[in-house]
């Protein structure tokens, strides 16, 4: 089976049982940037990224593909979403990552002003800060999406805040 269908040529997208949404909407922009995030997850993964945040990466990986089924479907599917047993990004995901950055925190990571991505010469930090700056966008598309009328969970709308801060907690210790 090609990956060539042709669906998409008049300007939809498939998501989640059987439905059908124009590419311009505001979640197939969250759906893109998420895919995007992880994406540059992937380039700092690649590039080297040591052990420790390679395993970081992994998970948070994890949760964004389970993040992008969220997304997939829309909110009248929720219940078929759950019924069918996809993950889903949870309360516990997000203290997970909020543990994880105080984690690292405590090793002697602070704020000591703008980052300047690249000046380390290392590309898994100029990854992990490309991560950052996509996780931004990526709140800011669910906020967007929630703030038109869609009800996007509280955790979902927190949960790319955290994440960038945890990304640039990386970006400074990787």
């Amino acid at each position: 089976m090609s990956i060539i269908t042709g669906r998409g040529d008049e300007g939809e997208t498939d998501l989640l049982f059987n439905r059908r949404i124009g590419k311009t909407s505001r979640r197939v922009e969250v759906l893109g940037t998420v895919d995007e995030l992880n994406a540059a997850l992937g380039l700092a993964r690649a590039a080297g990224a040591n052990q420790e945040v390679e395993g970081v990466i992994d998970r948070v990986q994890e949760l964004l593909v389970a993040l992008m089924g969220q997304f997939a479907c829309l909110p009248e599917d929720e219940a078929r979403y759950a019924a069918a047993g996809y993950a889903a990004v949870g309360e516990s995901d997000l203290e997970w990552v909020e543990a994880t950055a105080r984690d690292f925190e405590r090793r002697g990571v602070v704020f000591k002003g703008w980052a300047r991505p690249g000046v380390e010469h290392s590309l898994a930090r100029a990854g992990m800060d490309l991560a950052r700056t996509t996780a931004r966008r990526a709140e800011r598309s669910v906020l967007l999406l929630h703030e038109g009328g869609e009800d996007v969970p509280r955790v979902l709308r927190l949960f790319f805040n955290r994440l960038s801060d945890l990304l640039w907690i990386l970006a400074r210790s990787a």
